[in-house]
């Protein structure tokens, strides 16, 4: 019999690692679905976002000023790699694009070696978020998480209304749709392209930021969160931020509930250790399986950009 309040716990947190996929799947599905770019170094710009967050802390001693530090830094970063280098691959093919991504993963993992040292850094909670809330009696959870949680959902709105209610957001919807026709009504696609992907990089920044406390500082963690983010990409419709939020939070409960349960749900019918090899290799499967079933039924994803 599962506890409630472990059931509760164990759903928080997969929220939490879904609101942060989001975070991350959101600039990709935009650089994917506008400039049809298959970007692998995402997870590297991630990467950075954590580093950049956690050595500025440690030498402001605040967590708040590391956090703002990391997204313009990151930003910024990402601006003169889509100059350099992204740029000249938009007119390529798909595999072109994977290689030379992929180079940039090698050289922002060295860069990042460079610069900070192959040790772990370190990132602590703010004094004030290192505590718990009661969200039920006799059910504290941490509250840095829940703080996760709320700023996720905070980012999805704004991007929202971004995205339906401004200027920037239609012309990033009809990029989305017809890159060609944006572009023959006068719009500076290069601009609007460098911008996204700024933007893009801003918010796997604050990702990598909000990650640190929680998960390791470390040379290619990047490359570990760039899986379930394609798989949340692909199973929300690429192009779509409202299909990435959906599925992301999809994906993070599938792998949190999964990982937490099956094992002791096939010791009702199997011994402990058949059950725990079995729960585990499924667990690991299951988003996977959801993905292959949602494109089963919807093959262009849950929410596709219309065109």
């Amino acid at each position: 019999m599962v506890s409630p309040l472990l059931l509760l716990e164990q759903t928080l947190n997969g929220l939490q690692f879904g609101v942060m996929l989001f975070l991350i799947a959101a600039g990709l599905t935009l650089v994917l679905g506008i400039m049809n770019l298959v970007n692998l170094a995402h997870g590297s710009l991630y990467m950075v976002g954590a580093f950049v967050c956690a050595w500025a802390a440690r030498e402001s001693g605040s967590f708040l000023i590391g956090l703002i530090a990391a997204l313009p830094a990151t930003a910024a970063v990402a601006v003169v790699v889509e100059l350099l280098v992204v740029r000249r691959l938009y007119a390529r093919d798909h595999l072109d694009q994977v290689l030379a991504t992929f180079g940039l993963i090698l050289f922002f993992n060295e860069a990042t070696k460079m610069i900070w040292g192959a040790r772990p850094l370190r990132l602590d909670l703010p004094a004030f978020l290192n505590g718990t809330v009661e969200i039920l009696p006799g059910a504290p959870y941490p509250a840095f998480r829940l703080t996760v949680i709320g700023v996720g959902l905070a980012v999805a709105l704004g991007l929202y209304l971004l995205v339906a209610r401004t200027r920037l957001g239609m012309l990033i919807r009809a990029g989305a749709s017809n890159r060609e026709m944006v572009s023959a009504l006068g719009v500076d696609i290069d601009r609007l392209y460098t911008l996204v992907f700024a933007l893009g990089a801003a918010l796997t920044a604050l990702a990598g930021a909000l990650a640190g406390p929680i998960y390791a500082v470390e040379i290619g963690m990047g490359e570990t969160v760039l899986i379930p983010v394609f798989v949340v990409i692909v199973i929300g419709g690429i192009g779509s931020i409202r299909g990435a939020f959906v599925a992301a939070l999809l994906v993070g409960l599938t792998f949190v509930l999964g990982r937490a349960f099956l094992p002791g749900l096939f010791e009702l019918f199997l011994g402990p250790s058949a059950a725990s090899t079995l729960g585990s290799a499924l667990s690991a499967m299951a988003i996977y399986i959801l993905m292959a079933a949602v494109l089963i039924w919807r093959p262009r994803g849950l929410f596709p950009p219309h065109g």
